[in-house]
């Protein structure tokens, strides 16, 4: 997913605030998942954050244009790692890395549920596209 650093986006310090970078983090996530996986698996399906840690190493400042790019490890049980590096396009640079746990719910009971072997594969099989 690419962006353009924009004015809305800085703080009082003129880069990138920490909770818009995690807004990010999870935008992509979320266009992964819509873009993995059909509407019918989906439509079974609630992700849900248990935990989100950010690295943040050089900051982003307005105009930057970024691109993040995602990943996922094999999932264990109900839960599923996922990784988002945040580069400026220009020199590459990683500007920040994180790792967010999900946990994927039964949208009907709301109560977790463990990752099938095929969503898994859909959401694997997506990144080495």
């Amino acid at each position: 997913m690419k962006l353009r650093v924009s004015l809305e986006h800085l703080d009082n310090l003129d880069h990138v605030n920490n909770v818009v970078y995690v807004s990010w983090i999870q935008n992509v996530a979320d266009a992964h998942w819509k873009a993995a996986a059909p509407e019918e698996l989906r439509s079974h399906c609630r992700w849900v954050v248990m935990r989100h840690q950010v690295d943040y190493f050089v900051p982003a400042v307005e105009g930057d244009e970024l691109e993040l790019l995602t990943w996922i490890d094999p999932a264990n049980g109900a839960r599923s790692v996922r990784h988002v590096t945040i580069e400026r396009i220009a020199d590459r640079k990683v500007l920040a890395y994180a790792e967010t746990t999900w946990c994927l719910l039964d949208p009907k009971s709301g109560k977790p549920k463990r990752v099938s072997p095929e969503i898994d594969s859909v959401l694997r099989l997506a990144i080495r596209k």
